[in-house]
């Protein structure tokens, strides 16, 4: 069972509050185009959301791997942290009932938002706080006891004034210079957020008006969402790719080996890191290629995708200690890692993504709205490098455990708690581990 200091649960507290409090306030700052504080202090802090973060946390380990109970669990917990928030509140302010809750958690909540805020924390949970704690395990121990004093510090001193402002007419004015102040500096940092969105993207505000025909940038242009071959539409071809060569690759195994298993190359979710970079590789190679004849789009797609399997297999080898295929019992198969069939089915792929699948994908992924597309994107890319963190930390973790089976801090603890070696091998029937 995972033990927590209690500064490591103090410090969680602050670090999901303050995280809560960033989502919440980019939510209506965008909706409302301005900067739009909802907490009932004046700390950048959602401070049910951390309480609740840091009460979840502790239950989760004993509830073990019974997703459903866990989910019933914590929507449970947001349901009453929130409602005895919004009570504590108003007992200790003058504030009407409903300006409190308003104030305190943003509107009356509802059991289906509480449990789509249930499904976010699971998310988060499994994917995301691994890294977290890893991060909270690398920090000196009088760093974190800093933090957590000076948050508590300032915690206290928020809460005083903001209960002294709303019980006192001359608080009350205090209160409120000081929120203008706040709010002054807040549309400063809007203002600047909002012009970098623009240098990207001329005209983003106005995507937010939510134009039926699509926003215009001010010489009345449509703004076309991850034009060319950008990083937004790398990211974007990178995730459908290793979706669908995941769910390929899946049916692939079952209907011609006879072997239904899992293909994916992360713990959450059916992706193939392997499929996703492939293509982002093909794109990016061959792009200089799609106007010339098959032959040559085959001949790179040969040689480019035959050296990509074969660079993966050494990969893996070398960082993880294990091999997730091997050719050696097939003809003309160089070092096992891959073979000269393999190499051709390469050739095709080449051929029929960048003459066939590419384009119209690539037009779809540019109807997606520029505003949605971009916060869209980099919430992707967050929790794909959580997840590929955790991961590679599973799979190390994996190696390392045959010869020191017993954990070394809270990290592999919670690795080998929720991954285990029963766990990995179900996972992936087919990896094998090397010296």
């Amino acid at each position: 069972m995972l033990t927590y200091s209690l500064y490591d649960i103090v410090f969680y507290f602050l670090l999901y509050g303050f995280l809560g409090w960033v989502v919440e306030v980019s939510y209506y700052s965008i909706r409302d185009r301005r900067f739009v504080n909802r907490g009932f202090l004046s700390l950048p802090l959602q401070e049910p959301c951390g309480f609740s973060y840091a009460l979840l946390i502790l239950i989760m380990p004993s509830l073990g791997k019974r997703f459903v109970i866990q989910f019933v669990a914590a929507a449970t917990v947001f349901a009453v942290v929130d409602s005895l928030a919004g009570v504590f509140c108003h007992r200790l302010s003058r504030l009407s009932r409903l300006e409190t809750e308003t104030a305190f958690t943003g509107t009356r909540k509802n059991w289906l938002e509480m449990a789509v805020r249930a499904a976010i924390f699971l998310l988060i949970y499994h994917i995301v706080h691994p890294v977290f704690m890893t991060g909270v395990s690398l920090l000196p121990a009088w760093l974190e006891r800093t933090v957590v004093w000076a948050g508590l510090a300032l915690l206290a001193v928020d809460l005083i004034s903001t209960l002294y402002a709303t019980r006192s007419p001359l608080g009350a004015v205090s209160e409120e210079i000081t929120r203008g102040r706040t709010q002054q500096l807040a549309n400063r940092i809007t203002g600047h957020i909002w012009r970098r969105l623009e240098r990207a993207y001329p005209g983003i505000r106005e995507t937010v008006a939510g134009d039926a025909d699509g926003a215009a940038d001010a010489a009345g242009k449509k703004i076309i969402f991850a034009k060319g071959l950008c990083g937004d539409k790398i990211i974007w071809i990178f995730l459908i790719c290793a979706l669908l060569g995941d769910i390929i690759e899946t049916f692939y195994c079952g209907l011609v080996n006879g072997q239904w298993m899992n293909r994916s190359s992360v713990l959450y979710g059916p992706f193939s890191f392997v499929w996703g970079i492939g293509a982002v590789v093909l794109t990016v190679a061959l792009r200089q290629m799609m106007d010339k004849s098959d032959r040559y789009i085959f001949v790179g797609g040969f040689v480019i995708g035959g050296t990509y399997e074969y660079m993966c297999s050494v990969f893996t080898e070398l960082v993880f200690g294990t091999v997730f295929w091997d050719y050696s019992d097939m003809p003309l198969n160089i070092g096992g890692r891959t073979n000269v069939l393999f190499c051709f089915f390469w050739g095709i792929l080449a051929v029929v993504w960048v003459k066939i699948l590419y384009p119209p994908l690539s037009r779809q992924i540019e109807k997606i709205p520029p505003l949605a597309g971009k916060i869209v994107t980099w919430v992707i890319v967050f929790l794909m490098v959580c997840n590929g963190l955790l991961t590679a930390g599973a799979m190390v973790r994996y190696d390392t455990r045959q010869e020191r089976p017993e954990p070394a801090g809270m990290v592999e603890e919670f690795i080998d708690e929720q991954y285990d070696d029963a766990f990995m091998e179900a996972r992936w029937p087919n990896m094998i581990g090397v010296e």
